[in-house]
């Protein structure tokens, strides 16, 4: 079970994750590459004037490649995840900081791409909500507008599950509920458990309520 799995409520799943764009990464590749071509280099030279310094050089290469390593390391532990009911952000290599904001806060979603960012599909994901926090800005994500998709979708799944349950109750407080409106109702609990909002549970439990009503 991973750290990600384990952060998740009950009949809470994943929509998508996304990370940091790889083109964060750039400046430290570009640099670690830099400061290894410049120890080989080095290193060679320790080859022809002084061989005894040549191993020494070597092993200065771990420098630029643990660095490296931390970095990538730190990048795919970044997370930004979408789930049926929340945004989760998930950061830190060694002490991880988790922050999440609930779907039904969010009041509008405002995403911002260069045009670098839309040919390599990068871009920020500016996330405004009724909390006190008020904004979450996501910079340089990867697939931005999948994304954005992602959370417009379940905001509304979310909105149906609401409208549903709504007219559930309506429905089943009703002495002789019609038959029409139980069959529409279920066929509508029913998109929302193919969507994932409700588990087959629930919809089992809320079907056969409908069902004694007729």
């Amino acid at each position: 079970m991973s750290y990600v799995t384990k952060l998740l409520a009950r009949d809470e799943r994943i929509i998508r994750i996304t990370r940091d764009h790889w083109i964060t990464l750039l400046p430290t590749i570009l640099v670690d590459v830099a400061v290894s071509i410049v120890i080989i280099g080095l290193s060679v030279l320790g080859i022809i004037f002084s061989p005894p310094w040549t191993w020494f050089g070597l092993l200065l290469l771990l420098v630029p490649i643990g660095h490296l390593a931390l970095c990538v390391w730190a990048w795919w532990n970044n997370q930004y995840i979408v789930t049926n009911r929340r945004i989760i952000q998930v950061t830190g290599t060694f002490n991880t900081r988790v922050s999440d904001t609930l779907l039904e806060k969010v009041n509008d979603i405002v995403m911002e791409q260069s045009a670098l960012g839309r040919l390599l599909k990068f871009g920020d994901i500016e996330i405004i909500t009724g909390s006190e926090s008020g904004i979450d800005v996501f910079h340089r994500i990867a697939d931005p507008i999948e994304f954005k998709k992602a959370l417009l979708d379940q905001k509304g799944a979310l909105t149906g599950l609401g409208v549903s349950k709504e007219r559930a109750e309506r429905v089943l407080s009703n002495e002789a509920p019609g038959a029409g409106d139980i069959t529409e109702l279920i066929a509508e609990l029913d998109e929302l458990r193919q969507k994932g909002v409700i588990t087959e549970a629930e919809f089992e439990e809320k079907k056969q309520q409908l069902l004694a009503k007729i």
